[in-house]
């Protein structure tokens, strides 16, 4: 699987924030996770030398590395990284890793140096100008990424792509967003993303232009365009907001949704018609689902896709044992403890893993 389709869980447009370098006397840490494409001006010199839209580090002149720590703005498990160094040709670094950690709270950057560091990418060679992809085995969720660079130079972004793991500590789960990227929810269909990605649809925030929504081409023949998403876990949605914000010219006439558990779909929003630039909310009743699937009619696009509801008990114990399926031994067994179990019972039902059922004190 392509893992770049995926969310790029450390993208500033999730939350993402460069948390540390040492060093960035020539470019920013910043621009690392900034969701646009690096660009480049030939010519352009600041008072340190040319401009680059990426990181870079100072020449070395004794042994030793760079690196910049990350944290993800939306933890989950990496399926894949991609270590960017367009325009960087002649200043780019020739090899790098990268590690991930996972942390509760709001770690400094002193004290995450201390953390559980975990290899994700192992030293690897890096071609300049390119988009250095790798792939990643590891099935724990992790909070922060760590990039080092060997010895030093410019990278223009670091994309960490792979699959939200929500906290159930820190969501109401009788009232919530089922459609929320940051939820565990994902896009998985659609007829068209021509302009721009349906993930957009789910992702955090509003959208602040129209090239942050999902838009897709002109159709010229009788059909419509839909997406699908896989809901963070069953539930029953009733309040849908489809919102058109900065869609004036090409927004979609009309949308539907339905809902499915199984293989059975059955509507949930008749076709119904939309505004231009307008946040429309819809009262829903039914039956509790796994997926749903919008309908937009003929074509256009749409900026956020929110479905609020509450999870079944099915629902709640799919979430919760993701999150304790996927956590770092240590994180899993100080969650069950916190829930009630004794270190020795926590200890020996993290072993047992992966969980079908929350595991409960007895």
């Amino acid at each position: 699987m392509d893992f770049t389709g995926m969310p790029d869980l450390a993208s500033r447009r999730v939350g993402g924030s460069v948390l540390w370098a040492n060093d960035e006397l020539f470019a920013e840490r910043e621009n690392l996770i900034r969701p646009q494409e690096p660009g480049f001006q030939p010519a352009t010199f600041g008072h340190k030398g040319q401009i680059y839209d990426g990181w870079e580090t100072r020449r070395r002149r004794e042994p030793g590395t760079d690196s910049a720590v990350v944290r993800l703005g939306l933890p989950g498990v990496v399926r894949g990284v991609v270590v960017d160094t367009a325009y960087f040709t002649g200043n780019y670094p020739p090899f790098c890793w990268v590690e991930g950690a996972s942390v509760d709270g709001y770690p400094s950057p002193a004290e995450l140096a201390g953390a559980d560091w975990r290899p994700l990418v192992p030293r690897s060679p890096l071609l300049g100008n390119t988009k250095n992809p790798f792939d990643v085995d590891d099935p724990h969720r992790f909070t922060h990424v760590r990039l080092t660079i060997d010895p030093d130079g410019g990278v223009a972004r670091l994309r960490v792509h792979g699959t939200p793991v929500a906290d159930p500590r820190f969501l109401d789960l009788a009232s919530l967003d089922l459609a929320a990227l940051e939820h565990g929810a994902a896009v998985d269909g659609c007829s068209n993303m021509f302009y721009s990605s349906p993930a957009n649809l789910i992702s955090p925030g509003f959208a602040q232009v129209m090239g942050d929504g999902w838009e897709t081409a002109r159709r010229r023949d009788e059909d419509n365009d839909w997406v699908s998403v896989a809901l963070a876990a069953e539930g029953a949605v009733r309040m849908a907001e489809l919102d058109t914000s900065h869609f004036k010219g090409n927004a979609p006439g009309w949308a539907s949704l339905a809902g499915r558990v199984g293989d059975e779909w059955f509507e949930l929003l008749p076709r119904t018609r939309l505004q231009p630039d307008t946040r429309h909310r819809f009262r829903l009743a039914g039956p509790a689902v796994t997926h749903v699937r919008m309908d937009v009619y003929p074509d256009g696009g749409m900026a956020r896709l929110r479905l609020h509801g509450a999870l079944t008990e099915a629902g709640q114990n799919d979430l919760v044992c993701r999150w304790l399926n996927t956590l770092p031994e240590n994180q899993a067994e100080a969650a069950l403890v916190e829930a009630g179990l004794s270190q020795e019972e926590a200890a020996g039902l993290v072993a047992t893993r992966p969980f079908t059922e929350i595991p409960s004190a007895h």
